[in-house]
């Protein structure tokens, strides 16, 4: 397919995992790219084997309000335009409310939710001129709760309202705001979970299409939110989890 040729897209969180995933199926799908990432090292490397004519290296702090403008205007600057933005920057600490530091849970909340809205804020002007669309990675966590990870959790069910707020107020100028919504899936924050046999078991049982998720279905969902094929989609999240939220939690007989 070649759905997003000419199409500029900024997608955040790209040196690894679902971000990255999703910058090589925007650019096979002859997308140009902005990745941006916080790990400078990590981010050059990844994008080394990349098409350096359509990808632009772009080093920041997604919880700093002037990386994401900068990261616009480097996007515009470079390529003219923007079409899509990939909210996809993420962290997470474990821990219950007692647990749970007040930095930390300040960090979470810098990252995974001022983050995602320092990046719409800039971008919002150009994706009006374009009629573009922005995708979010929310998570389960963002429709559900989840024991122990109670500032990621809080993080995660804000983005998830963020996508109906914002879709709601930007329908009017033809922008589309959407999520998808992962369960376990193999990246940097699930390295300790994926070492732990017995967990990933726990998954492989709630998870009918098995556990864990591979990112680049994850990205597969992304893009195809973000195409002209999901025109009439919006505010809408998508439960990309291998069918963990068709269960109703009762265990299996």
């Amino acid at each position: 397919m070649n759905r997003f040729k000419d199409k500029t897209v900024i997608v955040t969180g790209a040196a690894s995992g679902i971000g990255l995933a999703t910058a090589r199926r925007f650019l096979d799908e002859g997308a140009r790219v902005v990745m941006l990432d916080i790990d400078e090292a990590k981010l050059k490397k990844a994008a080394g084997g990349l098409p350096q004519d359509r990808v632009l290296v772009h080093h920041g702090d997604t919880a700093e309000k002037s990386t994401a403008s900068a990261a616009v205007k480097a996007a515009v600057d470079r390529f003219g335009g923007l079409h899509i933005l990939v909210n996809n920057a993420g962290i997470a600490t474990e821990g219950d409310i007692l647990q749970t530091s007040e930095e930390d849970f300040t960090h979470v909340l810098a990252v995974n939710v001022h983050g995602y809205f320092h990046m719409a804020k800039a971008a919002m002007p150009e994706l009006v001129k374009t009629k573009g669309s922005i995708v979010m990675t929310s998570s389960v966590s963002g429709l559900g709760g989840d024991w122990n990870t109670f500032a990621y959790n809080t993080s995660k069910g804000a983005v998830s309202n963020m996508v109906r707020a914002m879709a709601l107020d930007a329908g009017k100028d033809g922008v589309r705001v959407n999520a998808v919504n992962p369960s376990f899936t193999k990246t940097g924050l699930t390295e300790d979970m994926l070492a732990d046999a017995e967990l990933v078991a726990k998954f492989k049982e709630r998870m009918p299409l098995g556990a864990p998720e591979d990112p680049e279905g994850v990205a597969a969902a992304i893009a195809f939110l973000a195409s002209e094929d999901a025109r009439l989609i919006t505010g809408v999240n998508l439960p990309v989890d291998a069918g963990l939220t068709a269960s109703n939690g009762q265990p299996p007989m």
